[in-house]
C-alpha cells in the first residue's frame, strides 16, 4: 500500500521520518489483516487542532476538535468484503491512473489530539498515531461503530491489527 503523508504541523524531519514509518506499517498491517492485496493507495494529513476543527464543521457539522477523520473513496456492498471491493475496483479501472492503485480515501489526524490522548491513555505517541491510523483505515475499507454489533467487530479488528503490528495496549 502506498501511503501518502502530509504534515501540516511542525515536527522535526528525523522524528516525521520515524512515524511515517510506523504509520506504513500499520496500513499494511489493516490491509493484510483484511487480506487486501490489490495495489492501493491513501492519503494522511497530519494536521493542527484547528485545521481539523475547521474541518469537522464543515464535512460533519461538529465545531470541535477531533482526533480523526475518515473520508472513504469506496462504497461496499453490506455484504462485500473489503478484499473483494478493492479487487472489484481494480478490475473496473476505478483506480488513479498514474499510481495504478485504487485510492481507498483520505485520513486527517490531528497531531496535538494523538499527543494528548497518549499521555491520557498512558502510552506512547507512536502508539496512538498507529492506532488512529488503524481505526482510519478501517473506515475507509467499510468498517463503521455505529451499531453495537458493528462496534463489536470493528473494535476486535483494530485490537488484533495492533497485536499484529506490535502495538498491543
Amino acid at each position: 500500500m502506498d501511503l501518502w503523508i502530509d504534515w501540516q504541523v511542525d515536527v522535526p524531519q528525523e522524528e516525521q521520518k520515524e512515524v511515517e514509518e510506523l504509520l506504513c506499517k500499520a496500513a499494511d498491517g489493516a490491509l493484510a489483516h483484511e487480506g487486501v492485496d490489490t495495489p492501493s493507495e491513501a492519503n494522511l494529513t497530519i494536521v493542527s487542532e484547528e485545521t481539523i476543527q475547521a474541518i469537522n464543521k464543515k464535512w460533519r457539522g461538529i465545531d470541535k476538535v477531533t482526533d480523526v477523520l475518515s473520508f472513504p473513496s469506496l462504497e461496499y456492498g453490506k455484504d462485500e468484503s473489503p478484499k473483494d471491493r478493492v479487487r472489484r475496483a481494480f478490475d473496473e479501472n476505478d483506480i488513479d491512473y498514474d499510481s495504478g492503485s485504487v485510492v481507498l480515501g483520505d485520513i486527517v489526524i490531528c497531531y496535538q489530539r494523538a499527543l494528548d490522548q497518549a499521555q491520557e491513555y498512558g502510552h506512547s505517541k507512536e502508539r496512538e498515531l498507529a492506532f488512529l491510523t488503524v481505526h482510519s483505515l478501517l473506515h475507509l475499507l467499510g468498517y463503521d461503530h455505529m451499531t453495537e454489533e458493528d462496534e463489536k467487530v470493528m473494535f476486535g479488528k483494530q485490537d488484533q491489527i495492533m497485536l499484529e503490528i506490535g502495538q498491543p495496549r
